[in-house]
């Protein structure tokens, strides 16, 4: 499941966060002063009365709520029937497992998260705006469990030093995808090579060229900047500098360049699948989640790779990428906090994230489960992997996407009103780091 756009519901006035490694310890308190205030008007006592309650086995029947993909229930239903089990001479439990898109968790735990999932799964670009809010218990075990991912998975569920989720897959990211009839390894290093091969074929190369998500692969790896501010909603760019050995209008021309090949078609990722089993399509841009169409219209040709360099300013930069990962995560308002949170980490633990790469081929965080020969096999998630040592954190603020559709126009007509290289970069950074307020 991919995470496109990152919507900023709240308006807060929230302290500055930036993106750092795990918590040194694990003794970690459960919840935010705001949140565990919150817990214990709500359940008229303190954090650790209810741990102590919760833990005996004739405390009552322990309800939770479960909140994932709908395509992952069946799955998801195995993996708690293995956790009452496990505990089932701990404790009684009545679990309910709830269809909710991740993409769409934030927005429905933020309209009612009194009444929200205690369990949860949802993309880390979610994880400022629930932590501000403080919706999230910080895992108590954050040194075991960072331990246990990869490095960049676990960061990308830390803000301030604190691990605030459980790293659950580490595939959320794109890559290339090519067909073997076509290109050999040396081919696909190149975009520009790419291209070339697709012309003579007369194919074509597939990206959404129009998604600030999957064209932020031109500027990730320039030397420019870019980022979200202190604030969480507005962001900084310079990618219209004049000065250094990539500028703006570097940038620009070697888009225009690109663009302007017959080969290079900009199309909606979901229209990807078709247009590779039609065969106007031998090579393009998505994520593991196409792998299955990939594999069926390709066969034993079917190749996937990081993705290629392509030249700006007569140097050759290798293409960046977001990266993305998916976590689970436990409500600060939940009732039955310590179970939940033993819910969380049994979700997400080697077993499970083993279980994940086989029944759904979702790529794991776990160091081990990663390392496993079988997903080593898997071209696309060992793609995914190789591409990440390039790519970024998606950490973007409100007016990013629609500053990129519309400098992709410009782009993708070939500049037709005749601007200035200069003055197409300087309008793309202005709408990027525009006030949320103005």
């Amino acid at each position: 499941m991919k995470k496109k756009f990152l919507a900023v519901i709240i308006m807060i006035t929230v302290l500055a966060m930036t993106l750092t490694g795990c918590s040194a310890s694990d003794d970690i308190n459960v919840g935010e002063e705001d949140a565990e205030d919150a817990v214990t008007a709500e359940n008229g006592k303190s954090g650790e009365a209810a741990a102590n309650e919760e833990s005996k086995g004739d405390a009552g029947t322990v309800a939770l709520t479960v909140w994932g993909e709908e395509d992952t229930l069946s799955m998801l239903s195995g993996m708690i029937e293995s956790f009452q089990e496990h505990y089932a001479n701990d404790a009684k439990f009545d679990i309910a497992l709830v269809a909710q898109p991740d993409a769409e968790t934030k927005g429905k735990l933020l309209s009612d998260v009194h009444n929200g999932a205690d369990v949860f799964s949802f993309p880390d670009d979610q994880l400022t705006a629930l932590t501000a809010a403080g919706a999230l218990v910080p895992v108590p075990n954050a040194d075991e469990i960072c331990k246990a991912n990869l490095e960049e998975a676990a960061e990308a569920a830390t803000l301030n030093d604190t691990l605030y989720a459980y790293p659950m897959t580490a595939d959320n990211g794109y890559f290339l995808y090519y067909d073997k009839k076509y290109f050999t390894e040396e081919d696909v290093k190149s975009l520009e090579r790419i291209l070339e091969v697709a012309v003579a074929a007369g194919k074509k190369f597939s990206m959404e060229f129009s998604s600030g998500w999957y064209t932020y692969a031109f500027f990730g790896n320039t030397g420019l900047e870019f980022g979200i501010n202190d604030d969480g909603i507005t962001n900084y760019c310079n990618w219209n500098t004049t000065e250094g050995k990539i500028k703006g209008t570097d940038i620009a021309q070697a888009l225009l360049d690109i663009t302007a090949s017959p080969a290079f078609l900009n199309q909606p990722d979901g229209d990807f699948p078709q247009s590779i089993k039609n065969g106007s399509v031998i090579a393009g841009i998505s994520g593991v989640w196409n792998a299955v169409a990939v594999k069926e219209a390709w066969g034993d040709d079917y190749g996937a790779v990081k993705l290629p360099t392509y030249t700006c300013a007569g140097q050759k930069i290798q293409m960046s990428s977001f990266t993305g990962y998916k976590m689970m995560g436990v409500n600060a308002y939940s009732k039955q906090q310590e179970w939940a949170l033993k819910l969380a980490d049994w979700l997400t633990n080697e077993e499970n994230q083993t279980i994940r790469f086989k029944e759904r081929n979702q790529g794991p965080s776990n160091i081990n489960a990663a390392a496993s020969d079988e997903v080593r096999k898997v071209p696309a998630i060992q793609a995914v992997i190789d591409q990440s040592q390039y790519g970024s954190l998606q950490r973007v603020g409100n007016d990013y996407w629609e500053a990129f559709m519309e400098f992709a126009e410009v782009i993708l007509k070939g500049n037709p009103k005749k601007l200035k290289l200069q003055e197409i970069m300087d309008n793309l950074v202005a709408q990027v780091t525009s006030s949320a307020v103005e």
